[in-house]
C-alpha cells in the first residue's frame, strides 16, 4: 500500500496576521514579539488550521486575536489548563500558550507548575515586564525589591520570582530566554517548537508606560555586548565582545568571569541541569552577563503520549457495548405501569 504523503503548509507572515486591529500601547514590546512569531510560523511549516494560541488575562493575552489561527482567550492564570484539554482532545494540534509574569506566576502559578512537570507538548511564552500592565501598574511576582507602584507606594519588599528558576524547579525540560526586540528571538522560537515537550521561554518585554527601560542595563545598545551572553550548544560561553568568558570556581562552587582565552572557559551543555541553574541565577552585579538563548534542553516523554498509550492499553481487546455499560453496577428496570391519577 502506498504511504500517505504529508503535505507541508506553505504560508507567509501575512497569512498569520489576522484582520483585527492590534491594540497595545505605542512602543510596547508586545508588537515586536507578535511580529517575530508571525515571521517564524512560515518557517515551521505548520498549518493555521492545526495551530492554537491559548492565553489568560493581561496585555500579552490579546495575542490570539492577532493570529490568523485558532485561539482561546481564557481566564486569569488558567491558560495551561485549557491548553492541556486542547492537546489531549486533539494531540495533532500545535499548541502555543501566551502569558505574562502576573498571569503565569501569581494566580496561575500552580497551573504553570503542573503543565511543566507533566511535560505537555506545547510552546509556553511568558512575557516578563516585571509589572501588571493591564491593571494599571501594580507590582507583580517578578517586580524587583523597591519597585514603587499603586499597590506598593513605598516600594516592594517582596523577593522577586525568577521565571526560569521556577520552570527548572517545576521539571521543565526546555528553558530559554530572549528579548522582545532582539533579532535572535525567531531562532529561539524555532528551537522551542522543535523540542518535543513543554518548551518554556521567558521573553524580556518592555512596558513603556509602567516599567519603561527596566531591562535597559542589559538590553540598551551601549550595554548589550557587555551584558548579554547568547548561549549555543557545544560552544564556549564568551561575551563582552569576545573578551570575557565564564568558568567554574570549584572552591566556591560558583561561576566566575575569566579572560576569553582561558582554557577553563566553559562549553555550553544543554543537558547539564546544574549548569542551567547556575546560568539562570547569575548575579546581576559583579560584571556577570544575562544568559540568553536555549539554557536547558533534555527531552522526556510527553504527557499526552502517556495518556494516549494508557487509553490504548486499557481499551485493547475490549468490545464497545453501550448497553452493557449502562447495565453495569447499580441499575434497575421499572416494569410496572405508573398509577393512573
Amino acid at each position: 500500500m502506498n504511504e500517505i504523503t504529508k503535505i507541508v503548509a506553505t504560508t507567509t507572515a501575512k497569512d498569520w496576521a489576522s484582520d483585527q486591529e492590534v491594540r497595545w500601547c505605542p512602543g510596547c514590546g508586545d508588537y515586536a514579539v507578535l511580529k517575530a512569531v508571525q515571521r517564524t510560523m512560515p518557517d515551521l511549516g505548520v498549518a493555521r488550521e492545526n495551530t492554537v494560541f491559548v492565553s489568560g488575562i493581561g496585555c500579552s493575552s490579546r495575542f490570539p486575536y492577532y493570529m490568523a489561527s485558532y485561539g482561546f482567550h481564557t481566564i486569569h492564570g488558567r491558560a495551561p489548563a485549557v491548553a492541556t484539554g486542547v492537546k489531549l482532545a486533539n494531540p495533532e494540534l500545535d499548541v502555543w500558550i501566551i502569558t505574562g509574569d502576573g498571569d503565569a506566576l501569581s494566580i496561575g502559578g500552580n497551573h504553570t507548575m503542573h503543565l511543566l512537570r507533566r511535560n505537555l507538548d506545547c510552546q509556553f511564552l511568558l512575557f516578563n515586564n516585571e509589572i501588571y500592565g493591564l491593571t494599571k501598574g501594580q507590582y507583580s511576582p517578578t517586580s524587583r525589591i523597591g519597585t514603587r507602584s499603586p499597590s506598593t507606594p513605598f516600594g516592594s519588599v517582596d523577593r522577586p520570582a525568577n521565571p526560569c528558576s521556577f520552570a527548572l524547579g517545576a521539571g521543565a525540560r526546555f528553558i530559554a530566554r530572549a528579548i522582545d526586540v532582539h533579532k535572535a528571538l525567531p531562532d529561539v522560537l524555532k528551537a522551542a517548537h522543535a523540542h518535543k515537550g513543554a518548551s518554556f521561554i521567558e521573553i524580556f518585554q518592555n512596558c513603556v508606560v509602567y516599567n519603561d527601560d527596566v531591562f535597559a542595563s542589559f538590553t540598551a545598545k551601549e550595554f548589550a555586548s557587555e551584558r548579554q551572553l547568547w548561549l549555543k550548544a557545544g560552544e564556549k560561553m564568551i561575551f563582552s565582545g569576545g573578551t570575557k568568558g565564564l568558568s567554574f570556581d570549584r572552591d566556591r562552587m560558583a561561576l566566575t568571569i575569566v579572560d576569553a582565552t582561558d582554557p577553563a572557559v566553559l562549553v555550553h551543555d544543554l543537558k547539564n541541569r546544574t549548569l542551567a541553574q547556575l546560568l539562570i541565577e547569575m548575579p546581576a552585579t559583579a560584571g556577570f552577563p544575562v544568559a540568553l538563548g536555549v539554557i536547558y534542553e533534555d527531552p522526556a516523554p510527553t504527557f499526552e503520549s502517556a495518556v494516549i498509550e494508557q487509553n490504548r492499553a486499557v481499551s485493547e481487546g475490549k468490545k464497545v457495548d453501550l448497553q452493557a455499560l449502562v447495565a453495569k453496577g447499580q441499575s434497575w428496570q421499572v416494569e410496572k405501569e405508573p398509577r393512573a391519577e
